[in-house]
């Protein structure tokens, strides 16, 4: 199995603010200014700079985390980094949610803006308009072609920054603003009427501003987007935050003049809230006849619908990213990471965020609850981004290149922000509240039934490969190593390395000396002094392998029970336990038992004396396959590779009655596992037998490490299942038996691995 294909990087410094003006400028502007007077009035520009104020201070979360993560995935790359495996799905569910709302916005933006552009063409023809024109039904069949289109077109062309309706839309608006200047100046209004258009400032207080900042805030949603393609941005590091604030800049820059401009010159017929109150969608058209007439007009809906447009395509390009950096990592499924090799686009996830907005399309009624369902979402997510970027920089310290200032007064007070203005739009739009509450649920079944083993599996890989992700979570993982033979220590000192991430991971190694009932001094000074040399011993070896463990000897007349209580006191991640002849009084007694108590990663090490993980090339890993996902395993083996080149084989084992397509499923899951849990350095191979033990023996007998899983229900058992022990007895070579903390029985494919007839039971 092959790796998804990485992104080219072909935007420069044009390009990538292109992608963020696309999306900022014109779109949710044109379609939302309208509604942001109706909830407010005038003070419908203060709304918009109190919300530029804040997506300034998110604009400084989002380019520290793009200088320290320079990768496509934005607010989702950053979070699978920070966070767990779990958040960052929940984040990357909600990110891509809000891209695919927004697109829903613009698509139906450039509904309402094409209507009375087809009326007008059609009286030139001619023709009255007929009266269904305009209603939902067209509506939502125009915005539906819309979205058709720039899937066919993003997955046949290769995308960038410099569209040409991001530059005509841009054209459009200075012209309007100059214009709107020229028409104040030259019909300069008598002292006093001009503060009078002002008033009253706002028409429904303090609640009504709010209101218009939570219907409104989407409209400078869009340098974001630059994040999420920041894998396809050149020099990455330097280029990505100035595009953002050069396309946050671009984009208040022109609203903040044309929203004052609306109320200055006025509107015809009334009021700016009379007007909006009829017909917020077209009040910046309605507004541009008293700029220059009835031209003015029309070049604000040709303005909105290239607006629209590109606003729709980049939102399409973003949402499409996250659906592929969530694939990559299988939080969503894997199909939805390939690329097209001649675009470099992710097509299936193209599509598949282009059913999520047909869908909504139909769900949203209109406009305004469009608009205020994504900037719900978006609110959301821009907290989440501060939050991540707050415990970035705590955990790693400062990044080379752009630093947010005055940290951390800048990510609390934007999360901040961001939360508040989300809670009370949650509140005053309950069917945005509604609709992301039903999306978030819907992820979370999602994950809970189909996403989550893969997905644990991979991250659990991510982690042993790159133990900065363990830093940037803020953890540090204990390996637990009791020792008890002094001929058997160096191996555990060098496989409890092996398990341990280097820099933040910490070893430690017991000593448990079995106290004698009564007063029996020299029996127990003779046991420390053992024990005592038995660590010695280790720390030793551990010395020359530069690792620094800890150790620890204590007392316990059950020295089983004893390394139970010292795996709970210490939060042990991983508990290593070393093993000689594999009886069943070991298996399903003592060791089972702490197996069961222990809510930590278990190891179990059965190999000879002197044996050194790092000799381990030729590592095999039978497997049922299917949703036979291991976290533990794919830590481990993802520790073995980090260190030195291997061989990782997954072995299949199927009854010779299997048929053929039976058979090509079980080589093709076990492909896909492999490469989950170990990446390029695994393969699959697929054996045909009805005597498992013997094959996975014979298969042995040219391996350095074999590897088994176990799985526990429940705390105090462990399942030893009768097959494993078998190959385990029937195998010579070193052997590694595991068991997640969290196992639970796994749905596998029944034609791996299969149990044997029932004459060998």
């Amino acid at each position: 199995m092959t790796s998804p294909a990485s992104p080219r990087r072909h935007l420069g410094l044009l390009g990538a603010t292109g992608i963020g003006v696309g999306a900022i400028v014109g779109g949710g502007f044109l379609a939302l200014a309208g509604i942001g007077f109706r909830a407010t009035g005038p003070s419908a520009i203060l709304a918009f700079a109190l919300n530029g104020g804040i997506a300034l201070l998110t604009a400084f979360s989002f380019a520290e985390l793009a200088v320290r993560f320079p990768r496509s995935g934005g607010t989702y790359a950053y979070a699978r980094r920070v966070l767990t495996v779990e958040a960052a799905f929940a984040v990357g569910w909600v990110v891509w949610f809000a891209s695919a709302v927004a697109a829903v916005l613009y698509a139906m933006g450039f509904a309402v803006f094409l209507v009375p552009f087809l009326e007008e063409m059609l009286r030139l023809a001619g023709a009255e308009p007929p009266s269904w024109l305009g209603e939902r039904l067209a509506l939502v069949g125009y915005a539906l072609c819309a979205v058709a289109f720039y899937v066919w077109r993003l997955t046949r062309l290769a995308v960038g920054g410099r569209q040409w309706e991001t530059m005509g839309k841009v054209v459009v608006l200075v012209v309007l603003i100059l214009a709107g200047f020229f028409a104040l100046a030259t019909e300069a209004p008598a002292p006093g009427e001009l503060a009078e258009r002002f008033r009253p400032f706002f028409t429904e207080g303090f609640t009504g501003l709010l209101q218009a900042m939570g219907y409104t805030f989407i409209a400078l949603q869009g340098f974001d987007l630059i994040a999420a393609v920041g894998g396809e941005v050149r020099d990455a590091e330097r280029n990505v935050p100035r595009a953002m604030f050069l396309s946050l800049g671009t984009a208040l820059a022109i609203f903040l003049p044309l929203l004052f401009l609306i109320v200055a010159v006025g509107v015809p017929g009334g009021t700016v809230t009379e007007a909006a109150a009829e017909n917020p969608e077209i009040l910046v058209a309605a507004a541009a006849r008293n700029f220059i007439g009835s031209a003015g007009y029309w070049l604000v809906v040709a303005a909105g619908l290239l607006s629209m447009l590109s606003a729709l395509q980049v939102n399409l390009i973003a949402a499409s990213r996250f659906a592929q950096a969530m694939a990559t990592d299988r939080t969503l499924p894997q199909r939805y990471a390939r690329l097209t090799s001649a675009t470099g686009t992710p097509t299936a996830a193209v599509r598949l965020t282009a059913v999520v907005a047909a869908f909504l399309l139909v769900a949203v009624p209109n406009v305004a609850a469009a608009g205020a369902a994504s900037s719900l979402v978006f609110l959301g997510s821009f907290a989440l981004t501060h939050t991540i970027a707050y415990l970035a920089r705590r955990r790693a310290g400062r990044p080379p290149g752009f630093r947010t200032p005055l940290f951390p007064a800048i990510p609390i007070a934007g999360g901040s922000a961001c939360t508040l203005i989300g809670l009370y739009q949650a509140v005053a739009v309950p069917s945005a509240g509604v609709l992301a509450a039903l999306w978030l649920s819907a992820g979370a079944v999602l994950y809970a039934l189909y996403l989550g083993p893969r997905a644990r599996a991979v991250d659990a890989s991510s982690e042993a490969l790159d133990p900065q992700i363990i830093k940037l979570r803020g953890r540090r993982p204990v390996v637990l190593a009791p020792v008890a033979n002094p001929a058997s220590a160096p191996t555990m000192v060098a496989m409890a390395k092996a398990l341990a991430p280097p820099d933040v991971g910490r070893v430690q190694l017991l000593s448990v000396v079995e106290s004698p009932e009564g007063p029996r001094g020299e029996e127990l000074s003779a046991g420390i002094r053992d024990a005592q040399a038995v660590l010695g011993g280790a720390l030793r070896t551990a010395l020359d392998v530069d690792l620094r463990p800890e150790a620890l000897i204590t007392l316990h007349k059950d020295p089983w029970s004893e390394i139970s209580r010292v795996a709970e006191a210490t939060r042990c991640e991983k508990l290593l336990l070393g093993v000689g002849e594999l009886d069943d009084y070991l298996m399903k007694g003592p060791l089972a038992r702490v197996i069961g108590a222990v809510n930590a990663d278990v190891v179990i090490l059965r190999a000879p004396p002197g044996w050194n993980p790092d000799r381990a090339r030729s590592i095999l890993v039978p497997s049922r396959g299917g949703r036979d996902q291991s976290p533990v395993r794919a830590r481990l083996l993802g520790s073995l590779v980090r260190h030195a080149p291997r061989d990782v084989a997954f072995l299949g084992v199927v009854s010779g009655t299997v048929g053929g397509g039976v058979r090509r499923r079980a080589l093709r899951d076990l492909e896909r596992l492999a490469w989950d849990e170990a990446g390029e350095q695994a393969h699959a191979e697929l054996a045909v037998s009805d005597d498992v033990v013997a094959q996975v023996a014979r298969r042995a007998e040219d391996a350095d490490l074999l590897i088994l899983g176990f799985h526990r229900r429940g705390r105090r058992r462990a399942i030893f299942s009768s097959l494993m022990l078998d190959i385990a007895r029937a195998t010579t070579c070193p052997l590694v038996m595991i068991s997640h903390r969290r196992s639970a029985p796994v749905r596998t494919s029944p034609s791996l691995l299969a149990s044997r007839p029932a004459a060998r039971r």
